[in-house]
């Protein structure tokens, strides 16, 4: 089970590391001065990524959780 918990710490870490990108390209959007459509179109893109980088931190996590439950 040991496997089980630290595979789901790196998985937590990739996800984590996801959200962190995120941050960093809503910043650079909004300080680049772009006109409301780009801007709109660029955050949209940032919102998926950060949809997809929240959801691989939480299966990182349960599978944390699993691997403590069953060790």
């Amino acid at each position: 089970m040991d496997a089980l918990i630290w595979g789901g710490a790196a998985v937590s870490l990739i996800g984590l590391a996801g959200l962190m990108r995120c941050i960093m390209l809503a910043y650079k959007a909004k300080r680049a001065n772009l006109p409301d459509d780009e801007l709109r179109a660029r955050l949209q893109k940032v919102v998926a990524l950060n949809m997809g980088a929240l959801g691989v931190s939480a299966v990182g996590l349960m599978l944390v959780i699993v691997g403590i439950m069953l060790g």
